[in-house]
């Protein structure tokens, strides 16, 4: 949590010694517009993620069950943990720096530099530096979602909605389904994982199908999304 009063507090230097502006350039004020946005963008991406899970289920028959070790405060150390994840996250790659570029150079360049940035910081959050196969996957999964995330600040000028398709994505993938590094969440899988035959064109259809899901669908909704203009332009 210093961590990111840290961040707001150099966000705020930033903006100010540039522009004289304040943090209201990162559309933090609640609205009811933003926070309808942010209730739709998380329950889609939230959506999008479970579809992957329940191909799992389907295509490879397997299966998760409630943990037995399962308690209020764990699910809400894991809740706080994303939620400090995506908050330090946005306010690096979608924070000032971003706002500063696209009013200087556009909407394009700005995406563009955030989206390499948020692939090359995973490398380091996922500890794959030096295998290059890995690399190259990580950037371009993370890379492609961080055009996502900046298009949603780009279109609103508010952190929101990349916050709100990030922490959708992020609780449904390590709360619910438990698969990352913070450990058991709300449910666990049961193994062993049965064993099962499937096609080529099953196992990436189950792989990918969730994340091209949410990549398009989400900037398919963002493209006709009618573009917020700064009321100080």
């Amino acid at each position: 949590m210093v961590g990111i009063i840290v961040q707001l507090i150099l966000s705020w230097a930033i903006v100010w010694l540039v522009e004289r502006k304040n943090l209201s350039v990162l559309g933090l004020m609640p609205t009811v517009q933003r926070l309808k946005d942010f209730l739709f963008f998380f329950l889609l991406a939230a959506a999008c993620c479970f579809s992957g899970f329940a191909l799992r289920m389907y295509l490879a028959g397997q299966a998760w069950k409630l943990n037995p070790d399962l308690s209020f405060s764990l699910v809400l150390e894991g809740f706080w943990w994303n939620l400090k994840s995506v908050i330090f996250e946005e306010l690096i790659f979608r924070g000032v720096l971003l706002y500063l570029i696209i009013r200087r150079w556009g909407p394009v360049a700005g995406i563009t530099l955030s989206a390499i940035g948020f692939g090359i910081y995973h490398w380091f959050s996922f500890e794959v530096i030096g295998n290059i196969p890995q690399m190259i996957i990580i950037f371009l999964i993370t890379g492609i979602m961080g055009v996502v995330y900046a298009y949603g600040y780009a279109k609103s000028w508010s952190l929101y909605i990349p916050a709100a398709i990030h922490l959708g994505w992020n609780l449904t993938t390590s709360v619910v389904f438990s698969e990352t590094s913070i450990g058991n969440q709300l449910l666990v899988r049961i193994k062993p994982d049965p064993v099962v035959t499937l096609s080529y064109f099953s196992y990436y259809f189950m792989t990918f199908f969730a994340l091209v899901t949410v990549i398009g669908l989400n900037f398919w909704i963002l493209k006709r999304k009618r573009q917020v203009e700064l009321e100080w332009q």
